[in-house]
């Protein structure tokens, strides 16, 4: 599975759930790229040198060093949830070219810009201006939308409103998760 969902969507926490109720690995980006890094694997010290040097991480990089954790043991045996990866439909056919049939489902947790950004306002981060949001949100759309595109055209897309307590909202993934889950 991978799960989608603009900054501030709550994503972050209903992965989390979904991992422990499903017993599958929650892998974030961030995640996989810090563990790359400190594991000094080839592409982990390609993916350090271009992140010291203050880019991004092109997607060749990010394409192996995905595909690497996704062969570990504890993916093998239980699942993935993927978060941060993909982004790009570029992105979505490598991990397709991992994994095959096993990606079954990409979650997009739909809260409106509005929201999503009250909520990242309220928090307080010293990078949550309404200037940096705004630029995030605008990022996120593009990449995002041709990925919904490609998720929905495979059959895999299920979009998920995010409004509501997070118990409230874990249900509605389940209604989702559990067909799949089986």
């Amino acid at each position: 599975m991978i799960i989608l969902g603009r900054q501030g969507s709550g994503k972050g926490t209903q992965a989390l759930r979904i991992a422990e109720t499903y017993g599958v690995v929650h892998v974030s980006t961030g995640d996989m790229l810090r563990a790359a890094v400190a594991e000094e694997t080839e592409l982990g010290r390609e993916a350090k040198g271009i992140m010291d040097a203050g880019g991004l991480v092109p997607d060749e990089v990010m394409n192996g060093i995905v595909d690497d954790r996704l062969r570990k043991d504890d993916i093998v045996a239980g699942g993935f949830l993927l978060d941060g990866f993909p982004r790009t439909p570029g992105q979505a056919d490598a991990l397709v070219s991992f994994v095959g049939d096993q990606l079954r489902l990409a979650i997009n947790l739909d809260v409106a810009v509005e929201v999503v950004t009250q909520r990242m306002v309220a928090r307080g981060r010293d990078d949550d201006t309404p200037e940096s949001i705004a630029r995030r949100l605008e990022l996120y759309e593009a990449q995002t939308a041709p990925l919904l595109a490609w998720s929905e055209a495979r059959g895999i897309l299920a979009v998920v409103d995010g409004l509501g307590t997070e118990e409230e909202v874990f249900a509605r993934i389940q209604r989702v998760v559990d067909p799949v889950a089986r």
